[in-house]
């Protein structure tokens, strides 16, 4: 399975040194996670925790740069570790989990990585080095709002994506999104995807008759897509926007979009007047 990073490979002279915490309930699942990090160049780890309380002690008194940090634990969980150290100040978080579907339901809307157990060798490269560009290039900023948005989603119950926010002034949507394939990284510019779709943790960018996968939430490819030429028209839809070509109306008020080139995509009801409007359809009474 291929893997990427939303932002272009950054040269190891330019990658910061990194203080890693390492938390889990089981021994063996913190000697896994430090045997694999002392491989990595420029790493530290400043401690260890068992459980969520000493968690919440070395997260404060240690103030690492990353943490690899367990779901479920005893006296208190991975998320009541991020709800009580606060989302604005917890470090750049790998969550750690046995539960695959847990870990989608949980993560999916996050810019947040996380590793299902057992995890092999290579998925854990893919995450540290994710970890490692997020920090040289974006800080922990970003994903601290997204942990935050994360939290306030569990808190609720629910997973429907909550109403995206107006972009701040001066941001920076993505023109490229770099893809893995056949052993080397590759930019794919924005302006050559069709649309792309979810697949579980992952996503598909369809670029003509090619498919590039990458690990990356809808929700954060929406958030950093400019919304003048992408929209997303379904939980595990986004399409490009010039290349719409009509929408049909099926049984049952079922909608599907077309695009040029014949694909029909399913357009969700919650997002269908949305698409009207740009469309340039007049709203029903």
């Amino acid at each position: 399975m291929t893997n990427a990073d939303l932002s272009e490979p950054a040269p190891l002279s330019a990658l910061p040194s990194i203080r890693v915490l390492i938390v889990d309930d089981e021994e063996l699942g913190r000697l896994r996670v430090h045997d694999l990090v002392r491989h990595e160049n420029g790493v530290q780890v400043v401690g260890e925790a068992a459980d969520g309380e000493a968690a919440v002690s070395a997260i404060r008194e240690l103030e690492p740069d990353l943490v690899f940090l367990d779901v479920q634990m005893p006296k208190r969980s991975g998320l009541d570790v991020v709800k009580e150290i606060g989302a604005e100040r917890m470090p750049l978080t790998i969550f750690v989990t046995a539960y695959d579907r847990y870990a989608i339901q949980a993560f999916d809307i996050a810019a947040l990585d996380y590793l299902v157990k057992p995890f092999d060798d290579e998925r854990f490269e893919q995450a540290f080095r994710r970890a490692r560009r997020s920090l040289a290039l974006e800080g922990v900023d970003r994903a601290r709002a997204q942990l935050m948005q994360m939290l306030k989603e569990s808190e609720l119950g629910s997973r429907t994506s909550p109403a995206r926010p107006a972009a701040p002034s001066g941001v920076q949507f993505l023109e490229r999104i770099a893809v893995e394939t056949h052993g080397q990284v590759k930019p794919i510019p924005v302006s050559q995807i069709d649309y792309i779709s979810a697949a579980g943790p992952y996503a598909e960018l369809h670029v003509g008759d090619r498919r590039y996968v990458i690990r990356e939430a809808m929700q954060t490819l929406e958030d950093r897509l400019d919304p003048n030429r992408f929209m997303r028209v379904h939980r595990s839809v986004i399409v490009r926007l010039d290349l719409v070509e009509a929408l049909h109306r099926g049984g049952g008020g079922d909608y599907e979009l077309q695009m040029k080139g014949g694909v029909r995509l399913r357009v969700s009801r919650s997002r269908r007047e949305g698409l009207e409007r740009w469309l340039g359809i007049a709203p029903r009474d």
